[in-house]
């Protein structure tokens, strides 16, 4: 079998809300779809949920744009991997990184895709080809952005409604506003509720972020992610709290992690399938957080079912992956299986939609990724 062809589309999905966070960024649901033909005729999907405001630690990993992930994807990826075998995934990485180095993102959609198409060729679930299962269920995490308090309540205690038993909630723009934040929530939901925090990187100093979250530590804070820019900042807030201290924008590869290791910059990693460039460097990554004694998450961009279906693989066979993860509850229009729980958007671009129950997403057993799109929803949303 031989790669024929790589076809990237913009497409934009109508959001549910507004999602800000400490770092700005773009609207949430302008990402690419990229597939990957092959001479036999069966066909991969990935999705690269780019951002250009969003990246890692002082420049040292950029943000992308549609535009630049289709122009990659199309006119430099697509001809490195003209005629290379699908299946030879790791080969694939290495003529990628021959072709251009960094953009994780164009990368990751490629991974995706070849994975499907692995999976496809062979009959499996691509939870297979990563190690098979270590859970057949996914538990979720509803994240709540930088937004009014009076929706903000109103949306934790739906979301705990729908099932879901832990929060993440956005900071990291104004100190008194966070620890009002956090209070009123935990005042909504509750001590049966777990409570997560997000600054991306916000909190302008490591002071500023140590005596924030000592004040939030009444609330029973069960970790609080990338509080401050930079491993060397990121250590001196862990050695200084009690509050367990993710890493996320400090964490991209796997030398990342051991790097994170060494300076005892954090307590938990936040995984993905795009930062490292897909879902082999993923699991790459993941081993190195383990062998270091990192529980994990899968995080990610809010993307839509063709990216979501690649978080749920790793997450699914990834022993280390312990924490909620912090994905969409893939949604279709009329098809709604939560009132707020995990929705991004008001739409997707999948036939089917991924099972829900109980606070968890049940990773899908078709072969490859288990997905089919519907193609009159891609022309639809596809963007201009």
């Amino acid at each position: 079998m031989q790669i024929t062809a790589v076809k990237a589309t913009v497409v934009s999905l109508p959001a549910r809300r507004k999602h800000p966070m400490a770092f700005g960024g773009e609207r949430l649901g302008r990402y690419v779809i990229v597939r990957v033909d092959t001479d036999e005729g069966i066909s991969g999907l990935g999705e690269a949920t780019v951002l250009l405001q969003w990246g890692g630690d002082y420049g040292r990993y950029f943000g992308e744009s549609p535009e630049t992930t289709v122009h990659l994807a199309q006119d430099v990826l697509g001809p490195a991997l003209a005629g290379e075998d699908p299946t030879a995934i790791e080969q694939a990485h290495q003529k990628m990184d021959r072709a251009v180095k960094g953009y994780p993102y164009a990368k990751s959609a490629i991974d995706s895709a070849l994975h499907d198409i692995t999976g496809k060729k062979f009959g499996v679930p691509v939870y297979q080809l990563l190690g098979g299962l270590a859970r057949r269920e996914v538990p979720i995490a509803h994240s709540l952005g930088i937004i009014d308090l009076q929706t903000i309540r109103t949306e934790a205690a739906t979301a705990v409604e729908d099932g879901i038993k832990t929060l993440k909630i956005k900071i990291g723009l104004d100190p008194e506003r966070d620890v009002q934040t956090v209070a009123e929530v935990r005042n909504v939901v509750g001590d049966g509720v777990s409570l997560v925090v997000d600054a991306n990187q916000g909190y302008p100093s490591p002071k500023v972020a140590i005596r924030t979250l000592r004040r939030i530590e009444e609330y029973v804070i069960h970790y609080a992610e990338q509080p401050v820019e930079g491993l060397e900042r990121m250590a001196q807030v862990a050695r200084a709290v009690d509050i367990p201290i993710m890493a996320d924008e400090s964490a991209w590869t796997a030398r990342d992690i051991l790097e994170i290791a060494q300076l005892g910059a954090a307590d938990l990693i936040s995984l993905y399938t795009t930062k490292p460039g897909g879902l082999l460097p993923a699991k790459k990554a993941a081993a190195v957080a383990e062998a270091a004694g990192f529980p994990c998450n899968v995080n990610g961009s809010a993307e839509t079912g063709v990216g979501n279906a690649a978080n749920l693989h790793l997450a699914a066979s990834t022993a280390c992956v312990t924490e909620k993860c912090v994905i969409p509850i893939t949604t279709l229009s009329g098809r709604e299986q939560t009132k707020v729980a995990g929705i991004f958007y008001t739409d997707d671009l999948l036939t089917e939609p991924f099972a829900y129950h109980d606070g968890s997403l049940v990773v899908p057993d078709g072969p490859g990724l288990g997905i089919e799109l519907d193609e009159e929803k891609v022309a639809h949303y596809r963007a201009a």
